[in-house]
């Protein structure tokens, strides 16, 4: 390996950058989502998004997508990762959309005629409506119904797309569904949350094996994708910061890491075994952003606050630039011996005078890993545009892109624009 290039294995490097579908298309893209009818509910009396905003047709994706995959070549990448939106796939228990299929089969032709590999996520977050309303992954009974879109999906797809990742964040998922409350269902039940965590490796590894024997399904690589959040103390000796931070990177990272380790998932009283006995993955998407400083205060409803020390620098979010934390992160996804891929890695900046910093600084610790031997074979910049941030609104700007939400001009930042060099220092 060269001092500069990023080479593993002597596989290609995929430099891309990801999206999700309902961030991208929004409410009026995906009406038939839970995310749909989660928007124009109320908590308390007010909206559950940001300053009661909806997501519309968001950066209205579906109508533009040519013009963001000139971007994306601008930019220099060769490789995508977006999510395929169940509920437009299955609008209706059973039915599925064959306009739907064909949008996601044409829009795969446009990224391969284009030079760029896409990554398919299977699950982004979202869920159907009607899906929901069966419980979702609450109840292991319902799992089938995933497996079954996936297998539709595969069908469709599984002879033009190589990579494929089953389900996105099954730990934010259920942390802000189950614990915060902040996504659908809105519950804040730990033992449920629990259920939920299980019932989604569950799901994994049944929607693995069932792809795995469709046809091109040897040839595919089948992966999961994992958001690395640990928990630290902001004061070491404080036993009070410690213990919570304990318990969540136990949940939230080791059990899960563990189970595709071993192929056993056991948090106090739940337990699933891998039907194979063994974990099944082609490779792990690792997600990263920082990490989180548990500062305890003196109050009774919220004891604790994530924090930052002073000397740090900020990002839009109550979390701060942590290079470091990502070589960290692939050095212990690296124990599942599988390729890593680093499918989400981006920075909330508004002012756009962190992101320079943020991609530089970030990419260096990826080339340190390769450097060092890990087997890291793609970055994906989370994300190529401003989208739909989830409870969060349009409040936060990770993109890329620029976008004017009211026109859906979308214009390259200066910082996003970082991207595009270090794609260019670390390929020579």
């Amino acid at each position: 390996m060269t001092e500069r290039a990023v080479r593993t294995h002597s596989h290609e490097f995929l430099w891309g950058t990801a999206i999700s579908e309902y961030q991208v298309s929004g409410a009026v893209g995906c009406p038939h989502s839970n995310w749909a009818d989660w928007e124009i509910q109320r908590a308390n009396g007010s909206r559950r998004i940001a300053r009661g905003r909806f997501s519309g047709n968001a950066c209205d994706f579906k109508n533009k997508y040519h013009e963001y995959i000139a971007i994306m070549k601008e930019l220099g990448t060769n490789a995508f990762r977006f999510s395929v939106e169940w509920s437009n796939v299955e609008p209706r228990e059973g039915i599925f959309c064959a306009h739907a299929l064909t949008y996601y089969s044409d829009f795969c032709d446009a990224l391969i005629n284009a030079g760029i590999t896409p990554m398919i996520t299977l699950h982004h977050f979202t869920d159907p409506g009607w899906f929901a309303k069966k419980g979702g992954f609450e109840n292991e009974e319902n799992i089938s119904y995933f497996v079954r879109f996936c297998q539709k999906v595969f069908e469709s797809l599984g002879h033009k797309v190589h990579f494929w990742a089953t389900i996105n964040e099954p730990n934010i998922y259920m942390f802000q569904g189950y614990l915060r409350g902040v996504f659908p269902p809105g519950k804040n039940n730990p033992f449920l949350a629990l259920r939920v965590i299980k019932n989604l490796l569950e799901a994994h590894t049944r929607t693995y094996t069932a792809l795995k024997n469709m046809a091109h399904g040897i040839q595919a690589r089948i992966g999961f994708v994992h958001q690395y959040l640990m928990f630290y103390p902001y004061t070491s000796w404080n036993l009070f910061e410690r213990i919570p931070g304990f318990m969540f990177n136990h949940i939230l990272n080791t059990a899960i890491l563990n189970f595709f380790k071993t192929g056993i998932f056991k948090v106090m009283n739940y337990e699933y075994r891998a039907l194979s006995g063994e974990p099944m993955i082609d490779f792990v998407g690792l997600n990263y952003y920082s990490r989180v400083l548990v500062k305890a205060q003196m109050s009774i409803s919220n004891p604790f606050v994530p924090a930052c020390y002073p000397d740090e620098i900020m990002t839009d979010m109550p979390y701060a630039l942590y290079p470091q934390g990502l070589y960290d992160a692939i050095v212990t996804v690296s124990q599942l011996n599988v390729p890593i891929y680093i499918t989400e890695n981006g920075i909330p900046d508004g002012k756009d005078d962190r992101r320079e910093k943020f991609i530089t600084e970030y990419i260096s610790q990826v080339h340190r890993a390769c450097a060092d031997g890990y087997d890291v074979r793609g970055y994906y910049y989370w994300s190529l545009m401003d989208n739909f941030e989830w409870d969060l609104g349009y409040l936060k700007k990770f993109g890329l892109c620029h976008v004017d939400f009211e026109t859906k001009k979308m214009t390259v930042r200066a910082g996003g624009r970082s991207y595009a060099q270090a794609i260019k220092k670390y390929s020579e």
